[in-house]
């Protein structure tokens, strides 16, 4: 996801000239970094706080996740210019939902799949996360999470997950506000961290072993 309340997106360290030259030359546009549409430049839309998790994020996380993005399914949760969906189809995932409540961002998402050749394996749902996440779930196998900073609603989506959403052994990745210690579920286990700028994201790997009988039930 992108879609946050105005805030810098960047990373903490210093960039080089080079770095923000490229910045500048791809504003209004995502870039997939790896995989099959690998340096394929896509439109972004020109709203406040709509913009790519950035490069150094995203690789380090797919990098995280190379070996299991084959044949995966992928939820996409607020997903915004879906950067981190798309980025997923590109290196294999068989199919990813991208869940986005604003009409016109849904619309464009919809747009860079069909310019991809991807609609076959992409489906955008113009929904409310939360809403959606209540109807009859379908399990995923890798979950992006990046709710919009300061609004509380990383832990509810987080426990949302565990009625049926998650295979056993699901990655779930939560971005938030850098600060923010969520609680999440009894059953995922932090695997790795990145931060950058005012960000925090966290890679966690579900094991559904560690739920007792009372919480499986519930």
């Amino acid at each position: 996801m992108t879609r946050r309340s105005p805030r810098p997106r960047r990373s903490g360290k210093p960039k080089t000239a080079g770095r923000r030259s490229s910045d500048r030359r791809h504003a209004g546009r995502l870039r997939i970094i790896g995989g099959d549409f690998r340096r394929r430049l896509l439109p972004v839309l020109d709203s406040p706080g709509l913009r790519p998790t950035p490069d150094r994020v995203r690789e380090t996380l797919f990098n995280w996740l190379a070996a299991t993005l084959p044949g995966a399914r992928v939820l996409d949760l607020f997903a915004g210019t879906g950067s981190l969906g798309l980025e997923a189809l590109s290196r294999g995932a068989r199919e990813t939902i991208f869940v986005e409540r604003d009409a016109r961002v849904a619309d464009q998402l919809g747009r860079n799949l069909d310019t991809l050749g991807a609609a076959s394996r992409g489906r955008v749902i113009n929904a409310d996360v939360a809403r959606f996440l209540s109807d009859a779930p379908s399990p995923a196998t890798l979950v992006f999470l990046d709710p919009p900073f300061r609004q509380g609603l990383a832990e509810p989506c987080c426990a949302a997950l565990e009625s049926g959403w998650l295979t056993d052994k699901a990655f779930i990745y939560l971005e938030t506000e850098a600060g923010l210690d969520p609680q999440v579920p009894p059953s995922w286990r932090l695997h790795r961290e990145v931060h950058a700028g005012d960000s925090h994201g966290r890679l966690y790997r579900r094991d559904a072993t560690a739920l007792s009988p009372a919480d499986d039930a519930c």
